[in-house]
């Protein structure tokens, strides 16, 4: 090979990276837009367009491809028996105390409101005909008169 082939063959192939390096910027920045000119016709032959259909298909392997789900089972559940107040309003009732705090006066009262539970027991306003006031017991504190 003389040398001045081999001159013109370094020119060369720095020249088609050159444009390799070209046609891939252009098609990176159309891939951005998201411009339909990055995709290259079938039968292309120039250099420039084989660049862009390896970026091409770098950017379409990106893509996620959607399946679709298999069926699922229902999870089977066991329904929890919803507890209920034991004493109605207008029921009589006998007060027990707590041991602990304050002495309050144990008796037959009357059941005058049914109140949401505080953890296991349920709550009632309860009052007492010797007493001016309404108290608040836990079911655990009440027994049938």
């Amino acid at each position: 090979m003389s040398r001045h082939s081999a001159k013109n063959a370094r020119r060369s192939t720095k020249t088609a990276r050159q444009t390799a390096k070209k046609g891939a910027k252009e098609a990176q920045i159309a891939g951005k837009k998201g411009s339909k000119s990055a995709r290259i016709p079938v039968g292309e032959t120039n250099r420039t367009a084989r660049v862009n259909t390896v970026v091409t298909g770098a950017v379409n392997a990106a893509k996620i491809i959607r399946t679709p789900s298999p069926p699922v089972q229902p999870v089977a559940t066991h329904e929890i028996p919803l507890r209920t107040h034991k004493y109605q309003v207008g029921e009589t009732v006998f007060y027990t105390s707590p041991t602990f705090g304050r002495a309050a006066a144990t008796g037959s009262y009357i059941v005058v409101k049914l109140l949401p539970s505080e953890g296991d027991d349920y709550q009632y306003r309860i009052k007492s005909s010797g007493e001016a006031f309404e108290r608040v017991a836990k079911e655990s504190q009440l027994d049938r008169a």
